[in-house]
């Protein structure tokens, strides 16, 4: 696999392909960078855009982990003390979870965007865009009827993040993409470059397979969940035996997240997938691709519920480093 194919692997999008050819070019060196919210512990959204990360240290780049404590703040998430407790958890979480710490840099909002610099190119910023053009790029953001002026100026900080991090490759799920296109937009406004970007897919709500799997909704995975409970999350999953499931009743788009999770968690971290099965319903079966994985379910050589139980176990297996180190934090 060449850079480019690591860089851009199991990406929904990547703006532009030309500037990502550009980096892959000569990746060593190179810095991408994620934000992230400390706010509760590691779930399996965090994990997707660590995984790309991942992908990123192989190919060379290093990698810069926004710990936004400001942004946090402003969303309401606690004070500052609380926000900073749930931070350094967070970024243990992220290094037992695989990332290399050699390679990785860690960095608090509040290190750089108290700074007169910072807050002066803020405000140029404010000056620059508008009350609807803000409510566009902070949907994803805004939680309850009323938008308040935190949330409007949230993702404008965000996109100068992007340049006082000095970064060459801005990563987040496509809930991200429209801030980053406000950042595409506005930072040549303020005599800055447009930031490269690449966006990770986003996991279908699992028992429902409709929408996005959400920390704060539904059924979620995350990294203090024990074996057992992984277990039971994944077989109550929605898992038709198809990677392209109809509609629900009312109409609405499904995905199988199942299939998702192999996909974008499980595949890029490990190199063959077993599924174990007694010898009367044909004993094991073993994949090097998630392709091969989806075709035998699809095809009906493979029964979901085969799929849910190897599932847990490898998604167990890719929490247990993190979920051993919350418990030795909070003992």
């Amino acid at each position: 696999m060449d850079a480019y194919e690591r860089i851009t692997r199991n990406a929904a999008e990547v703006v532009t392909e030309e500037e990502v050819e550009a980096l892959a070019e000569e990746p060593d060196g190179k810095r991408a960078y994620v934000g992230y919210e400390p706010s509760g512990v590691l779930h399996i959204g965090h994990l997707l855009t660590a995984n790309k990360l991942i992908d990123l240290q192989d190919a060379g780049f290093d990698v810069t982990i926004l710990l936004a404590d400001v942004h946090a703040y402003l969303n309401d998430k606690g004070s500052f003390e609380e926000i900073r407790e749930t931070a350094e958890r967070m970024q243990e979480q992220f290094l037992a979870y695989g990332l290399d710490a050699d390679a990785t840099q860690f960095r608090y909002g509040s290190e750089f965007q108290n700074d007169e610099a910072y807050v002066l190119d803020l405000h140029g910023l404010e000056r620059e865009t508008s009350i609807s053009r803000a409510e566009r790029a902070m949907s994803e953001i805004k939680s309850g009827e009323t938008a308040k002026v935190s949330q409007a100026v949230y993702p404008l900080m965000q996109a100068l993040d992007i340049e006082y991090l000095d970064v060459d490759l801005a990563i987040g799920g496509m809930e991200q993409r429209k801030v980053h296109m406000l950042a595409r937009d506005v930072l040549p406004k303020a005599d800055y470059e447009a930031p490269t970007c690449l966006h990770t897919p986003l996991i279908a709500d699992l028992e429902t397979g409709v929408g996005k799997m959400s920390s704060s909704e539904g059924t979620n995975i995350s990294m203090e969940d024990s074996a057992e409970e992984i277990e039971e999350k994944v077989n109550g999953a929605f898992c038709p035996p198809s990677a392209d499931p109809e509609p629900d009743d009312d109409g609405v788009e499904r995905e199988n997240p199942v299939l998702q999770i192999f996909e974008y968690h499980v595949f890029p971290r490990v190199d063959t997938v077993v599924v174990e099965r007694p010898d009367e319903y044909g004993g094991d079966l073993t994949y090097d691709s998630y392709a091969a994985l989806e075709a035998d379910l699809d095809s009906g050589d493979l029964h979901p519920a085969d799929a849910k139980s190897a599932l847990a176990d490898y998604l167990d297996d890719l929490i247990a480093p993190g979920r051993e180190r919350l418990r030795e934090l909070r003992a």
